[in-house]
């Protein structure tokens, strides 16, 4: 089989993967359709927000697979060309922002992103969820922990540090920055609450909720 039909398989399926709407699904399994409560996005925070704790968290590491699973399938499986795992992962993340499955609505693509950057630069990424983690524990905004830490992928990546090539890999440098910008576009409503100062926080401990109450009982369908 020719190089080019390879290729051309290992992204179709890559973004097919990618595609798979496991927000939606649990939320669905769970009584709630994460379309209509909450932010209405169908990514791991709005079910962590309108279905629960436990299955947001299902949903996240389910998100984070879809993006590592293939790129480490490209990288030990496909030796040529060099750049496919990469263009894996960047299909798996678009799956998931435009998924054919949902008349191309998706979630924002940061557990999917990753899951993906896992597989290409695990310290690279470590020390970017180390900061999301950090905001987050600070202000107890998702989003804003989101948007540091691809933040922070656009411009670390184009430094030779922490396992990466830095500049000398041209592609992964302008692939990763694109993913982080549109991560961050994808954010633009959220960043606007912030602004205005009516995102919604969410606590990890703790009985305090994430929406008014009005609202957690039309999440949960009470």
């Amino acid at each position: 089989m020719q190089t080019s039909i390879i290729v051309a398989i290992w992204l179709v399926v890559a973004y097919l993967v990618g595609g798979i709407p496991f927000g939606f699904l649990i939320g669905k399994a769970r009584g709630v359709d994460v379309r209509t409560v909450g932010s209405k996005n169908i990514g791991a925070t709005n079910v962590f927000r309108t279905v629960g704790k436990k299955w947001g968290l299902i949903a996240f590491v389910c998100d984070v697979l879809k993006g590592l699973l293939p790129t480490l399938a490209a990288r030990h499986f496909a030796a040529e060309p060099s750049w496919l795992p990469l263009s894996v992962g960047v299909m798996c993340v678009v799956g998931h922002m435009l998924t054919p499955y949902m008349k191309f609505k998706g979630g924002k693509g940061v557990a999917t992103a990753f899951g993906m950057l896992i597989g290409l630069a695990p310290a690279l990424v470590g020390t970017a969820f180390a900061l999301f983690a950090l905001v987050f524990a600070l202000s107890h905004y998702i989003s804003l922990g989101s948007c540091s830490a691809a933040a922070f992928l656009m411009v670390a990546v184009w430094f030779p540090i922490l396992g990466t090539e830095g500049y000398r890999n041209l592609p992964q440098c302008i692939l990763v920055t694109l993913i982080a910008a549109f991560v961050i576009f994808k954010h633009r409503a959220n960043i606007g609450r912030l602004l205005s100062g009516t995102e919604s926080k969410i606590y990890l401990f703790g009985k305090r909720g994430t929406y008014p109450p009005s609202e957690a009982s039309r999440a949960s369908g009470r």
